[in-house]
């Protein structure tokens, strides 16, 4: 965990920095090079800022901002694109909320068959483990493990591996990266291992080759034998059809309030600018909400250690689990209502749910940011249709904002 968090050092500061290191490559060398990975420490070709974006101490804003200040729009074009693709899955998660609960629905029945059934139990060991036996597939289980990172076109041959060649269940495979990723996000994690199993956009699977592993791994990966040569779906049902999105009503911070940072959104300084200053701080962990199994020690850690840095030298900032916990710091404080970034879909939106529920509970108020009530009820559809909205969001956020 240590070697771990001096690579990600969980800071703002190295935030900025790392972005501003890779900005100039974020144009045509991005666009040529960002399928290569050439394996653990040597992700050059590709930002690695996503830990970063994933608790929102960079945003959509940041990421585009500097990229056109070194690129045109045309040639920035891939890498606005991958900056956006999460903006897209987030979207088109919280519009359908079921689909989360579906899947964790999923990993509880699965729980009980990895339990009574000794072969899956075998299969799904020997591929957390890395030891299937297939080289670049234990290789990218050891990177995640000892890293928690792996590179974008890594994440699809390994997925694809897991489902069409090892034959286990898509779910087990989320929730493996879910427990290891340093990034890892209900939406994101999830929607991608359902496109890479042809049920996102049904039909359309994602197929690891041998040859393409090969090129893309630049020959450290070559012959790979034994890969399935076909790639059926599963059975599955039809997505539901898109919610509208929650309203969210404006906070008062005229009262005494709480600022409570947590795993989808630490961005502090958003939240406090033009306001008074918090009366307290905290931070709510729900890390261990995203999976039935433990999670790796370093997920928690990155986050906590984010959020202490995000809280401007706050030696008080209290870290929560539950919604008890919540509520026992609010009354604990003394503040008159809590103000909290809009979580959506996962683990942390279901906390505060539960918190709105309990007895003497001061209010809570979520802050949704204005680029998020407007992109995401645009994600209704595949991701090519909001694509075409891009070059307005950035015109809006990030040029006039």
């Amino acid at each position: 965990m240590t070697d771990i968090l001096t690579h990600f050092p969980p800071t703002a500061a190295h935030a900025r920095d790392r972005l501003a290191a890779f900005a100039p490559l974020a144009g045509s060398a991005y666009a040529m090079r960002r399928n290569f990975d050439y394996g653990p420490g040597m992700h050059g070709s590709v930002s690695v800022l996503s830990p970063y974006v994933r608790l929102r101490m960079l945003d959509e804003v940041a990421m585009s901002r500097i990229a056109l200040a070194h690129h045109s729009a045309q040639e920035a074009e891939k890498f606005l694109a991958e900056v956006f693709w999460r903006t897209y899955w987030k979207g088109w998660m919280e519009l359908r909320p079921t689909v989360w609960e579906d899947y964790q629905s999923d990993l509880a029945r699965l729980r009980n068959e990895i339990q009574t059934q000794s072969g899956l139990r075998a299969r799904w060991q020997d591929a957390c483990l890395g030891q299937t036996g297939i080289a670049p597939f234990d290789a990218w289980a050891h990177e995640l493990a000892q890293t928690g990172y792996l590179h974008n076109h890594a994440r699809m041959w390994f997925a694809s591996i897991w489902v069409f060649t090892l034959n286990m269940p898509w779910q087990l495979g989320a929730d493996f990266f879910l427990r290891h990723l340093l990034d890892g996000d209900a939406a994101v994690n999830t929607l991608s291992w359902r496109w890479v199993a042809g049920i996102q956009t049904p039909g359309k699977t994602y197929l690891a080759r041998a040859d393409n592993i090969a090129k893309f791994t630049n020959g450290r990966f070559s012959s790979v034998a034994g890969l399935a040569q076909t790639a059926v779906p599963p059975q599955t049902d039809v997505p539901p059809a898109p919610r509208l999105l929650p309203r969210v009503p404006e906070p008062d911070r005229g009262a005494p309030y709480g600022l409570l940072l947590h795993d989808d959104d630490i961005d502090a300084a958003r939240l406090i600018k033009g306001h008074p200053t918090p009366a307290s701080w905290a931070y709510l962990d729900t890390s261990s909400g995203h999976s039935p199994w433990q999670m790796a020690p370093h997920v928690s850690a990155f986050r906590c250690a984010a959020a202490q840095d995000q809280a401007q030298g706050e030696t008080g900032l209290s870290i929560l689990k539950t919604a008890q916990d919540l509520r026992d710091w609010a009354v604990g404080a003394g503040v008159e209502q809590i103000v909290t970034p809009y979580a959506p879909v996962s683990p942390t939106q279901a906390v505060l749910a539960a918190y709105t529920t309990l007895p003497d509970a001061p209010p809570l108020h979520l802050d949704r940011r204005p680029l998020d009530t407007q992109s995401w009820p645009l994600a209704t559809k595949g991701f090519f249709p909001f694509r075409k909205h891009i070059p307005q969001l950035i015109s809006e956020f990030v040029e006039r904002g």
